[in-house]
């Protein structure tokens, strides 16, 4: 863990994109499947066309394989959105995809509750499955309500 930069330092935020503050620590039970679900009810971004605040809730759930975020790191990156254009439904598949890249999980959504605005409310769900997983993420993505 001595090569973690965030946990155990002074914590400098980021407000603009910064997905290279995310950091993975070692799964010490990858040989066991199981669900780590995290929620980060205070999740901002802006509109890319008007510059207005988007808030939500963004929940990420995951089948760890050999790695599991560290959540200092997360929190960092999710605060990194805070002054960041992006739709909703690119918010979502962003972090999708940074995570998929660093923690190659055996299976991940990441789903975001966003807060009404114009009288609508947008709750974009992605999702990923490698292997066995494929058809969870399958079944999971037709099963979305």
């Amino acid at each position: 863990m001595s090569d973690l930069k965030n946990l155990g330092n002074e914590t400098k935020y980021f407000y603009n994109y910064t997905p290279q503050v995310l950091e993975a620590i070692d799964n010490k039970n990858s040989e066991r499947d199981y669900f780590v679900k995290l929620e980060c009810e205070e999740f901002t971004c802006l509109c890319p066309i008007t510059h207005q605040p988007d808030f939500a809730t963004i929940t990420i759930n995951y089948i760890p394989n050999k790695k599991l975020v560290e959540s200092k790191s997360l929190k960092l990156y999710l605060t990194s959105f805070r002054d960041y254009g992006t739709f909703h439904e690119e918010a979502v598949n962003i972090i999708a995809n940074d995570l998929i890249k660093l923690l190659e999980p055996n299976y991940l959504e990441v789903t975001g509750d966003f807060s009404v605005r114009g009288g609508i409310s947008i709750k974009p769900y992605v999702n990923f499955g490698t292997g066995k997983y494929e058809t969870l993420a399958r079944q999971r993505l037709e099963n979305h309500i």
